[in-house]
């Protein structure tokens, strides 16, 4: 845990100009800060896995990509709508097989200490980052980790026919089907490009990991100084296609727990936090230097179940379970007024949610009954896995970890807590170390899709997927990709529908909650915008000197 430093209060004054309370000494030893540079701080709650955009999947890895890369296409700020970025235009073919991207002319790479680029942005920069996630024999497929998630659990692998390069500033994706998702997909951050230059010139160097330790991209920041559970620090790059962004510099505090981030929020400490604690929020709306930014959230908190081991593979204990732990007492007295309780695997604000379908009922007696039935009428022992960080789907892991566990013990279910370090424990649930692992989702591109197949279809359950319940039912594999290729929105509705029906009856997650997306923010900050995707964009935001 990172606490303040007690030095901090005595010294503010003579510090303020150089705003020490970063109370991280280590960041002034870099490049001097004019006077006149405008600096932000956000307090985010854990470090990223690497900078790697490919490999990772947590919001903690894509705050850090958001500012440092670009993809072909973009989000509005804000918003969910799809427009250009490195890509100006595209036009589809209209059986939909085939997506081709007029690529911005004169778009600049960043530089760092080991390499600087002779070139702008081009066709091979994407054709680079591409190959990288699809082809085994790359050179760069099994640099930092062969895991491409994203993309193998959307089954990406099996989709892209080609991608070709037409010339330096056209690229054409051939498809072997159509889907429908695939161009907001391009606006997320997995496919966010890397320099093929830079990487040409690291692989050379016999140091190809450094193109994912120490980033170059084309996005509106660069990366100066990065210290694990500590500190990250970036610089406008002032080449950026767009045009520079308004704030000089960008440093990430990196600060576990929630407390300490509200208490460095009030000191001017920080300027925008992650996850407060639901218990912080009275005080934060009564706080006048404080403005509370909140939207539904579009995500969903759960427990996942490994079905692929005894006994989470007997459909009868996932259901037992679900009937045992009280719901209701989680969300009121770890979320607050923060969340509301989850039926589904996807949000109530998505398209497609079905509210016909019925929770499991909390119903102690009824679970005893049928683990009697799956011939455990003593019970058993198994590990329940604790998130270690806040995250916007749950704001306190290990505290929704012991409530469950007094409700298991209940019916003779005796649930051993673990957790660990935010990017192993992610990494060991993906590779299926756990018998019941809580985990959670924000969504990425505002489809159904995003959810679904990426977390619980059985492409997603092979190997170290996002699919940590290692769920694979047919009936419900085959109506997630019968709706991926269907354009007509309504019935690729209905689909979803049936598959939410599947997805109950079948309890591969005990869903949690839903939580409504809240940002507190220093009223000296300027035109910051909650993303619905949960993201921290700090382009286009501004703060009073």
């Amino acid at each position: 845990m990172i606490q303040s430093k007690s030095g901090t209060a005595s010294k503010r004054s003579a510090k303020r100009a150089l705003l020490c309370a970063l109370a991280v000494p280590a960041m002034l030893a870099l490049t001097p800060v004019a006077t006149s540079a405008k600096t932000l701080v956000y307090c985010s709650e854990a470090s990223p896995e690497n900078f790697a955009p490919s490999i990772n999947t947590t919001g903690t890895s894509f705050d850090v990509i958001a500012q440092v890369y670009s993809n072909l296409v973009d989000f509005e700020r804000g918003g969910t709508k799809v427009q250009p970025s490195l890509a100006e235009k595209w036009t589809i073919s209209k059986d939909g097989k085939e997506f081709t991207f007029h690529l911005r002319k004169g778009v600049k790479w960043q530089s760092n200490k080991a390499f600087k680029p002779t070139r702008d942005f081009n066709a091979d920069d994407v054709i680079f980052n591409f190959d990288r996630q699809m082809k085994p024999d790359h050179p760069y497929f099994k640099v930092t980790s062969a895991n491409h998630s994203y993309f193998n659990d959307m089954n990406w692998d099996k989709l892209i026919k080609s991608v070709e390069k037409v010339d330096d500033l056209t690229v054409k994706f051939t498809l072997n089907e159509p889907e429908v998702p695939f161009l907001s997909t391009m606006g997320m951050q997995f496919a966010a490009l890397q320099s093929k230059e830079y990487a040409d010139a690291m692989l050379k160097a016999g140091t190809p990991e450094k193109i994912d330790q120490d980033p170059i991209g084309t996005g509106p920041y660069q990366l100066l100084q990065y210290q694990k559970d500590s500190i990250i620090r970036f610089k406008a790059f002032d080449q950026y296609f767009a045009g520079k962004a308004k704030i000089d510099d960008l440093i990430f505090s990196i600060t576990p727990d929630a407390s300490v981030r509200w208490a460095k929020l009030q000191k001017g400490e920080c300027h925008v936090m992650n996850g407060p604690n639901p218990a912080d929020l009275p005080a934060m709306r009564a706080d006048a230097k404080i403005k509370l930014l909140q939207q539904p959230g579009l995500n969903v908190g759960y427990l996942a179940y490994n079905t692929t081991k005894k006994p989470f593979d007997d459909v009868r204990v996932r259901k037992a379970i679900n009937m045992a732990i009280d719901k209701k007492a989680i969300i009121e007295g770890v979320y607050l007024s923060t969340g509301v309780a989850a039926k589904n695997p996807i949000p109530p604000g998505m398209w497609s949610y079905n509210n016909a379908v019925k929770d499991d009922p909390f119903d102690p007696a009824a679970a005893k009954k049928l683990l009697a039935e799956a011939g455990f009428p003593n019970g058993f022992k198994t590990d329940l896995w604790a998130l270690p960080v806040s995250r916007p789907y749950n704001p306190n892991g290990k505290r929704v970890a012991e409530l469950m566990q007094a409700d298991l013990a209940k019916i003779g279910v005796t649930a051993e807590i673990k957790t660990g370090e935010w990017g192993d424990y992610r990494k060991r649930l993906q590779a299926g170390e756990h018998q019941m692992g809580m985990l959670g989702w924000t969504g990425d591109n505002g489809d159904p899709d995003n959810f679904l197949r990426v977390l619980l279809s059985c492409g997603s359950a092979e190997g170290a997927g996002s699919n940590i319940a290692k769920f694979c039912f047919k009936p419900f594999d085959t109506l997630i990709e019968k709706a991926k290729v269907e354009p007509n929105q309504a019935e690729r509705t209905k689909l979803y529908e049936q598959a939410q029906i599947i997805f109950k009856e079948q309890a591969p997650w005990f869903t949690i909650a839903h939580a409504v997306q809240i940002k507190p923010v220093s009223d000296k900050v300027i035109d910051f915008k909650l993303s619905p995707y949960g993201r921290h964009e700090f382009y286009g935001v501004d703060i009073k000197e």
